[in-house]
């Protein structure tokens, strides 16, 4: 891939705290780790401005602990510090690929990473740092989905990428309905008109009040964040 092939020069990948489990039922698997670090310092060699977004579902996911009779609050503290720990191990993948990489946190917790700070994200853009956004937005209520439309926007991200387990969009669940239909193209108020579990609707709305596209796809694919990149029509796009 030649740097003239790219067509996003800088992007916003969200990923899901589940996508790092590889086929465990909790935690990380470092192989799955390596493989998707691998496919972001390619991108980051070729010039691409890399910022990332983790979510926590791996280790704590705060709604689930409310239901379970914990506060809310205290939950979701407790899942913004899961992204912590994601993000870490991400950086730590990242560099032994042999790409710069800082993790930025929402939480003042300045003994393992630095605090986001809008201005000095975009430098370490601007610098060819690949840049992980973690702990959310630092509030509770909050989904990382939410967090990452919102680091997107902040950052100035052509895209933002949505990787999941699924190849796009589906009008239903594509596991239990064998009849679902995959959308190549959706609308910001189809998405959630329809309720059809893109991202949460703050999420979406955000995106569609700052002109942000979202692009749904199968990272557990080998090569598809790099065909993302490149301009492939892979898997659904939200615009």
């Amino acid at each position: 891939m030649e740097q003239s092939q790219v067509t996003f020069r800088r992007i916003l990948l969200k990923l899901s705290g589940e996508a790092l489990m590889g086929d465990g039922d909790y935690g990380i698997d470092p192989a799955v780790i390596r493989r998707i670090a691998q496919e972001i310092h390619d991108l980051a060699s070729k010039g691409v401005q890399i910022g990332l977004v983790l979510g926590g579902g791996n280790i704590f996911r705060g709604a689930g602990l409310a239901q379970g009779g914990m506060d809310r609050v205290t939950g979701d503290q407790m899942g913004m510090l899961a992204t912590v720990i994601n993000s870490l191990a991400m950086q730590d993948a990242v560099e032994k690929c042999g790409s710069q990489c800082r993790v930025m946190s929402a939480l003042k917790i300045n003994e393992v990473c630095e605090d986001y700070i809008r201005r000095r994200a975009i430098r370490h853009l601007e610098k060819g740092r690949v840049a992980i956004f973690a702990a959310g937005t630092g509030n509770p209520f909050f989904t990382t989905d939410s967090a990452a439309s919102l680091r997107a926007i902040e950052i100035g991200a052509e895209i933002m990428l949505k990787a999941t387990k699924v190849d796009g969009v589906y009008t239903d669940d594509p596991v239990t309905n064998p009849d679902a239909r995959r959308y190549d193209r959706l609308g910001y108020d189809e998405a959630i008109g329809k309720k059809l579990a893109v991202m949460d609707t703050t999420a979406l709305v955000l995106c569609r009040d700052h002109g942000m596209p979202v692009r749904v796809f199968n990272l557990h694919t080998a090569g598809n964040l790099v065909r993302v990149v490149t301009g492939e029509d892979v898997g659904t796009l939200v615009e």
